[in-house]
């Protein structure tokens, strides 16, 4: 295949993002890791420039941050006059208008027709911490349920829910007590060596089996759940297995948490993916994308969940902060326009029918699997095998940005490859980012 590159004018790292690296990692602590040895100098819709003048084409939007693009006109004007006016007083100090708009705006994009509230943080971690805490509070239960495969965050609680060990969890014990961990319908490495059709009818069969072998369900205060697996591999479960868990928690008063914090947004083609399932959890966890790039989290779920704690209990200092609220809320209206939605579909089918082609293409490929934009592909070094490629995943994440293109890994095993990409990326861009991928995946493929 021929060699594909971006505007690129140096190797990377080029001569100026050397001289910072070197910087970097004399003040930088080890534990901190970078995927793209540069420095972005700016950022446009789809595109980011480094410190060298080299351009990429962006397929990882900032890790799920980004997905109306880089430095969207509208933000940038919003937050701008935002500045004139404050930056900062503390919401339980001196309130501010934005925090209240963002609340409603949250109530009425999120599913579920009933009363809702919602509390503001910094992150999605702090989203999932709150959302614990309150359904601990309002079942006065103590037990949370958790899955294989799952990522929530990198604080207490956060990273006890995580599954994947190294390097969220090795050596940062002891952990939150009373979290228990179910298997995850993950229909290429069924845990019970399941079929596509049946993996989700015996992860659930496991599930209410645990209620008689490790945890009575009225001892259980949530089950907190991904609708698509983030950090933990793009995996998409069998259509019958969310619902299937919703209705579990419904017999038994358990808090049905979802964490949407990657896949909300308009990322898997709706403003969030239990819309594809026609669900209404009782606590929404948000992060990423909610502020266009500016830290933000939020918990939004049921009115008498979210007020049974006592006054003074949630927050922080910088939750809710008003730049955040007014990206968050300029954010908003840009996906709810007439469009948006339609052309992140578009983009979506285009990258799953390309992931499809190379599945059926190179061996290397073992699965290709997506909803909506939320797409990747899992690299095996055996199909019949299924034995994870985790360094050829790294060396196609370094010839991708060597050829212009910012892509990421993820799953348990480091061997997925998935795609991220602002969802306002043009068609022709996109399938110039897609040939990099593709060449990148054809060099590896033995």
């Amino acid at each position: 295949m021929s060699e594909l590159k971006e505007n690129l004018k140096t190797e990377i790292p080029g001569p100026k993002a050397k001289k910072m690296i070197e910087r970097r990692e004399k003040y930088v602590a080890r534990g901190v890791f970078n995927v793209v040895p540069s420095f972005i100098e700016r950022a446009k819709d789809a595109l980011i420039t480094d410190v060298d003048g080299n351009t990429f084409i962006d397929f990882a939007s900032g890790l799920a941050t980004v997905n109306v693009g880089h430095s969207r006109k509208e933000i940038i004007e919003a937050l701008g006059e935002q500045i004139e006016k404050y930056l900062h007083t503390c919401f339980h100090v001196f309130m501010y208008e934005p925090y209240v708009r963002l609340a409603e705006k949250l109530a009425e994009i999120t599913p579920g027709n009933f009363p809702k509230k919602t509390v503001l943080v910094n992150s999605g971690a702090e989203a999932v911490e709150n959302a614990i805490k309150v359904a601990r509070y309002y079942t006065k239960r103590k037990a949370v349920v958790t899955f294989e495969h799952a990522f929530h965050g990198r604080t207490l609680i956060g990273m006890t829910l995580t599954s994947k060990i190294r390097p969220y969890k090795f050596g940062f014990g002891p952990f939150a007590p009373e979290v228990y961990r179910m298997p995850y319908a993950y229909p290429y490495r069924c845990s019970f060596g399941s079929e596509y059709s049946n993996c989700a009818e015996a992860s659930l069969d496991h599930f209410k089996s645990f209620f008689k072998t490790h945890m009575d369900p009225e001892e259980i205060a949530a089950v907190i759940i991904e609708p698509v697996t983030g950090e933990g591999g793009f995996i998409v479960p069998p259509p019958e297995f969310l619902p299937g868990i919703a209705k579990i928690c419904k017999e038994h008063g358990i808090v049905f948490i979802v964490d949407e914090v990657q896949t909300g947004f308009g990322r898997t083609g709706e403003m969030f993916a239990v819309n594809h399932y026609n669900l209404e959890p009782d606590i929404i966890t948000m992060g990423k994308s909610i502020a266009a790039g500016l830290p933000l989290g939020a918990v939004t779920g049921r009115a008498e969940i979210l007020d049974a704690s006592d006054v003074g209990s949630l927050g922080g200092t910088f939750g809710g902060n008003p730049l955040s609220c007014i990206a968050a809320l300029q954010a908003i209206e840009i996906i709810q326009r007439r469009g948006f939605m339609e052309h992140a579909r578009k983009v979506g089918k285009i990258i799953n029918e390309r992931l499809k082609n190379m599945h059926e293409e190179y061996n290397i490929v073992g699965d290709a699997r997506g909803l909506g934009a939320m797409a990747a592909i899992e690299l095996v070094r055996d199909r019949a095998t299924k034995e994870p490629a985790k360094e050829e995943t790294a060396e196609v994440i370094k010839e991708s940005y060597k050829n212009g293109l910012v892509i990421l890994k993820a799953g348990v095993y480091d061997n997925v490859i998935r795609l991220l990409v602002p969802l306002i990326i043009t068609e022709e861009l996109l399938n110039r980012g897609l040939d990099i991928l593709e060449n990148a995946v054809g060099k590896v493929d033995k």
